[in-house]
């Protein structure tokens, strides 16, 4: 399992653009269709919402990859 770290510079992240910006999902097409099948999941749970706001402190999991927000 791959474990990455991203830093933001504001208060949140949504779910879908951390998918692409850590290079999990190629597009944002691929991101909205992986969350909304239920394949990812922050701080873990499902989650199939793609505009989830994610905040420092949260992770978030799909596929080998796991990323963390800070």
């Amino acid at each position: 399992m791959r474990v990455e770290t991203i830093q933001i510079d504001s208060d949140f992240i949504r779910l879908q653009d951390l998918l692409k910006l850590c290079g999990a999902c190629a597009t944002g097409g691929m991101a909205k269709v992986v969350i909304q099948n239920g394949e990812v999941k922050v701080n873990g749970e499902v989650c199939t919402m793609r505009g989830k706001k994610l905040r420092h402190g949260d992770t978030a999991q799909f596929d080998d990859v796991t990323i963390e927000v800070e």
